[in-house]
């Protein structure tokens, strides 16, 4: 009988832990599933960012879009040229806030980079162009950039030799009209991809950037910066809100300018009033000052004021300078022939219809003269 009820206990208690075995055993068969889940996802999610790749284009076109695009002669008087306000020493941009034209006119935005702009969805801030050819036919009868008319650009072009002889050879059936001169120009700028050490980052090399620049990598996407500022160009895929949480223009303090109303002049729709393509990051430590009015010359600042009224955050210092060392490993290399050579270098083109440089600025009434006799109007600034 004793036997008995100690067999039955024993059942009871084997049975009992069994049951207990079997259910820690579930619990880890379940935690490892839902680690190796998880792992899975980390795995299959992709990042945000694209790394870049170099377009395939057709060299000749870019030589000789490359000259077109330094060469002052599209302009009406023979001061500006496309690499006036777009700079390769200075990001494909230009250091001022807003951009000099024909005349020392002071235009009323500042000049985005050409460089890796063939991977923004559209061209311009306000995007009012759909493509690069689209884009480099606008500068050229502003009467405010580059003051003429295509005829007249394209009759001075066809006095040029080295122009004929070239425009002969590639474009052949079109010859030398504001299409191929165009086609040349975009031509160049596509060539215009900047790899850079976050690419190599992207590719796996952990060591192509700093600690500080992957922390303010993993910063940037938690705080939000990725909602925009995504795709291969590190943004250029999308039109934003200036102003998108708190008030930008009330910060910033001064009047609304025209300038100031982005997309809105285009479409004349109010849902666009201060909508702005979000610009590329990549190169974005070289070309101050920031935002489509050139009013940030600091790029931490810009950050920091971006979180504000963009995302309603106030980002600690911390973050700041970790975005920014992040910021900084998108900066990349030209591509081996996109200077022009010296023994390239056009002639002076300067004519004695070049305009007194004391013009107003279309916005604020204020004189260009001095900004000239520092150096940086249009005839100080071909590359």
């Amino acid at each position: 009988m004793r036997q008995g009820i100690f067999s039955l206990i024993f059942a009871l208690l084997f049975s009992v832990g069994c049951s207990q075995c079997n259910e820690a055993e579930e619990e880890e068969s379940a935690s490892n599933e839902t680690e190796a889940t998880e792992a899975t996802e980390a795995e299959d999610t992709p990042e945000p960012i694209e790394a870049i790749e170099p377009v395939d284009v057709n060299m000749d076109k870019v030589f000789l879009g490359r000259r077109l695009y330094h060469d002052p002669i599209l302009s009406g008087d023979g001061t500006v040229s496309c690499a006036s306000c777009h700079s390769l020493d200075h990001g494909g941009a230009e250091p001022r806030a807003t951009s000099t034209g024909i005349g020392g006119q002071l235009g009323p935005i500042n000049s985005p980079t050409v460089l890796n702009a063939h991977y923004n969805f559209r061209q311009f801030w306000d995007g009012r162009a759909e493509d690069l050819q689209d884009q480099a036919g606008g500068p050229v009868e502003n009467p405010i950039e580059m003051g003429t008319t295509f005829p007249e650009a394209i009759e001075r072009v066809q006095a040029d030799e080295w122009y004929a002889e070239r425009f002969a050879e590639l474009y052949a059936d079109e010859g030398i009209t504001k299409e191929t001169i165009t086609d040349a120009i975009a031509e160049y700028e596509r060539y215009l991809i900047t790899p850079s050490p976050f690419d190599e980052y992207l590719a796996g090399n952990e060591e192509a950037i700093s600690a500080e620049a992957r922390r303010g990598y993993e910063t940037f996407k938690e705080v939000g910066c990725t909602a925009c500022h995504v795709g291969v160009n590190v943004g250029g895929t999308m039109y934003q809100k200036m102003g998108l949480v708190q008030d930008y223009f009330e910060l910033r303090g001064g009047e609304i300018t025209e300038a100031d109303l982005g997309r809105f002049n285009v479409t004349g729709e109010e849902s666009h009033r201060h909508l702005f393509k979000v610009p590329t990051l990549r190169n974005v430590a070289d070309t101050a000052p920031y935002f489509h009015d050139g009013s940030q010359e600091d790029l931490a600042e810009a950050v920091r004021i971006m979180g504000q009224v963009q995302l309603g955050k106030e980002l600690e210092d911390q973050q700041v300078s970790d975005i920014v060392a992040f910021l900084e490993s998108l900066s990349g290399e030209l591509p081996e022939h996109a200077r022009l050579p010296e023994d390239e270098q056009p002639p002076s083109r300067a004519t004695g219809d070049a305009a007194d440089p004391a013009v107003e600025h279309p916005e604020t009434g204020e004189a260009a003269e001095e900004t000239l006799e520092e150096g940086c109007g249009p005839a100080a600034r071909r590359g």
